[in-house]
Formats: structure tokens, C-alpha cells, sequence
């Protein structure tokens, strides 16, 4: 048997079970404390679990997760007064891998889709928190569609076989970006470029882009 028990208490008993039944047990680990003990010169501790810890700050990173799962691509908007942003913009702006990123930093991210033609829910009129827009550049938006309707046999949330054609057609896809643009102007909304961006760097603007929110509406109440 092989065994990565680390808790002397835990270890005796298996040992002493072990050599009841007559079967061969080998510490796994003991090789590697070992190795560690000398190198560093410190004892191991043999508290189990320690990269695991279920603190507040864990807590908060998986209620932020399950926040997210459950208000994905403009579901259950009612929750938005539990937000800590909104994120909004066409479809397959990176909006969902970038609320799941934040979520890993314990930000409760709701994300909205812009379609024309569509109005999005009427919460935005007077959101609690910020709400920022996620924008990319046509061509790039149309590779990211066309794979994605590949994948998925042709068909993608919100939009019928009938409307494939313009979902990535080049003169449809930059109108409806312009389009999604002027609506987060007219509503002074920030936006952010996704197109060069990993999510590691748009989610560090995004947070950027929160406590400036958050500052300006600190000043405005003290007013």
C-alpha cells in the first residue's frame, strides 16, 4: 500500500493495521519531507491540507463562482444588486471567461449580452455598481463566431440557422460593434479592447476601471 498520510496520529494506525494484515505499507512522502527538512532547515509541521485553507477569502472566491454560473449571458438579472460589475457586449466578446476569471478573485461579475434591436434590461438605467463595456476588433470577433459555430453544429445562443449569415458577416459584425460602442457612450460606460488582451489583462482593467467607480462615487457622496 502507498500511503501519503501526513498526521503522525493517522499514520500510526495505518501502520499498526498494516502489520496486522500483513500488508506492505510505504510513506510515499517521507523521501520528499526529508529532502525538504534539509534543504530548508525546518521541521515539517504534518498539518494536512494547508494549501487547502477554507478561510473567508475561499468562501468568497467559490459564493463568486456560483454567482457567476447562475447569472451567465443575461440570466436571473434580477441579481445585479448583488453584483460587483456589470459586464456587457456583443456575443463572444470574452465576456463570460472574464466574469469567471474575476470570480477566482472573488468579484461577483454578471455579464449582459448587447443585441440590436434588443433592450437590455431595464436594471441598467440606474446600476449599483459598475458596469463596463467589453469591445474587439470585427475580424477577430468573426474568427472567434466562425469556430464557435463549427463546434456547435451552426448554432449559437440567441441566434437561429437563419441568421448564421449575418452573425458573421463582415459589414453586419462592425455595425453591430459600432452600434454596442455608441450604446455604452450614451450611457457613460467605459469600454474595454479585448482584442490584444488575455483575460488576465482585461480583468486587471476591469478592476482598474471599479475603484475609479468606486473613488468618483465616494467623492460624490461626500459632496
Amino acid at each position: 500500500m502507498l500511503c501519503s498520510l501526513v498526521d503522525n496520529a493517522l499514520r500510526h494506525e495505518l501502520d499498526e493495521a498494516c502489520a496486522r494484515l500483513g500488508v506492505p505499507l510505504l510513506h510515499v512522502l517521507d523521501p520528499v519531507l526529508e529532502m525538504l527538512q534539509a534543504q530548508f532547515g525546518a521541521p515539517a509541521k504534518h498539518k494536512p491540507g494547508r494549501q487547502y485553507v477554507l478561510d473567508a477569502d475561499y468562501f468568497r472566491r467559490i459564493d463568486a463562482m456560483h454567482y457567476v454560473i447562475s447569472h451567465d449571458d443575461g440570466q436571473a438579472t434580477r441579481g445585479i444588486r448583488e453584483a460587483d460589475v456589470v459586464l456587457v457586449g456583443v456575443s463572444r466578446s470574452s465576456k463570460t471567461p472574464t466574469c469567471f476569471y474575476l470570480a477566482n478573485r472573488g468579484i461577483k461579475a454578471l455579464n449582459i449580452p448587447l443585441v440590436p434591436g434588443i433592450e437590455p434590461t431595464e436594471l441598467l438605467n440606474d446600476p449599483p455598481c459598475p458596469v463596463i463595456g467589453l469591445t474587439i476588433d470585427p475580424k477577430s470577433l468573426i474568427d472567434i463566431r466562425r469556430h464557435r459555430l463549427q463546434l456547435i453544429g451552426g448554432a449559437d445562443t440567441g441566434f437561429t440557422r437563419a441568421n448564421n449569415t449575418e452573425y458573421v458577416d463582415y459589414e453586419a459584425v462592425e455595425k453591430e460593434l459600432l452600434w454596442a460602442r455608441r450604446f455604452c457612450n450614451n450611457r457613460g460606460w467605459p469600454t474595454i479592447d479585448v482584442t490584444r488582451r488575455s483575460i488576465e489583462e482585461t480583468s486587471a482593467t476591469v478592476l482598474k476601471l471599479m475603484e475609479n467607480w468606486h473613488t468618483k462615487h465616494e467623492k460624490q457622496a461626500e459632496a
